[in-house]
């Protein structure tokens, strides 16, 4: 391997759900890219995004957190979670350290185990611990697995981005480059799209509600200098569709006004959203509307 060669490849983060994954991924790209929500399991697509830096090329491969199924969607979650780590090049396996390295951890690491890639340990949010507790952390994550490197960073701080960065790049292969220099992300808009209404709809809204919200974008019509966007909103019961639409359709609207805002952000225009909510029962147990919606 010589050292200025330009290395390109993948590389993906993974860990329990709440690690912190979507956030480092935004902070390392910069931009809004895949969804964050304090809200487990908020990430459903393998949203890559592309870091273009003078002689490399860092794409990244967002996954959905590991975690023990319950449902048909949890089940087809973890097969795509596993297919993507047999096919990048760079694993960081992320440890939150404002909380004691636990069984999730260590189910995660084990897996680790069967891989061909080179993986990482990822100390994240460490803005939120004092320094003793941090190394106490470090300590009990080297104990999980042979890592290649062990990061400590804060997305939030910003605190050592750049360090993992060059961590990551360093272990990609060498390869001529991937993407052309404009790409930053692999997704089809109108997927970004449902995410960032998704992501909306989940601010704010009850406990029960995370896994049982899905987008879809129906339709996109330029008009003039507006895109005209009309949504669908899918819940399972009745209850659910209550709680998203709220009193006299006030949190609906509060959804509509906070997705518009995101949207025109990522397409550097004016849109109009139209956004409708659905009961389609028990969607997350029927493989016929998994489909549909994109799972």
């Amino acid at each position: 391997m010589t050292e200025d060669a330009y290395r390109a490849g993948f590389a993906c983060f993974v860990g329990r759900p709440n690690a912190g994954k979507s956030t480092l991924t935004n902070a390392i790209i910069g931009q809004k890219i895949a969804i964050t929500s304090n809200k487990p399991q908020t990430t459903r697509h393998v949203i890559r995004a592309v870091l273009h830096q003078e002689n490399s090329q860092l794409v990244l491969v967002d996954t959905p957190g590991l975690h023990r199924p319950r449902t048909l969607l949890g089940e087809r979650l973890n097969d795509l979670v596993r297919e993507t780590w047999s096919e990048v090049d760079v694993i960081g396996v992320c440890f939150p350290a404002d909380e004691p390295v636990g069984a999730g951890d260590r189910f995660i690491s084990a897996e680790m185990a069967e891989l061909k890639a080179t993986v990482i340990a990822v100390v994240t949010k460490v803005d939120l611990v004092d320094p003793a507790t941090l190394a106490k952390r470090l300590l009990a994550v080297s104990k999980l697995h042979d890592f290649a490197d062990i990061v400590p960073v804060s997305a939030i701080s910003g605190h050592q981005v750049e360090t993992l960065v060059d961590v990551l790049t360093r272990h990609l292969p060498e390869s001529p480059q991937l993407y052309p220099d404009d790409v930053l992300t692999e997704e089809p808009e109108q997927v970004l799209i449902g995410e960032l209404i998704r992501e909306a709809a989940l601010e704010g809204v009850r406990e029960e509600l995370p896994h049982s919200i899905a987008v879809l974008v129906e339709e996109m019509l330029v008009e003039g200098k507006t895109t005209k966007i009309y949504a669908n909103l899918f819940v399972e019961r009745d209850s659910q569709k209550s709680i998203v639409i709220g009193t006299q359709g006030a949190r609906l609207k509060d959804v509509g006004v906070r997705a518009r805002a995101e949207i025109e952000a990522l397409l550097d225009r004016k849109i109009y959203l139209d956004l409708h909510v659905r009961v389609a029962k028990e969607w997350q147990r029927d493989p016929k509307l998994l489909r549909r919606l994109g799972f």
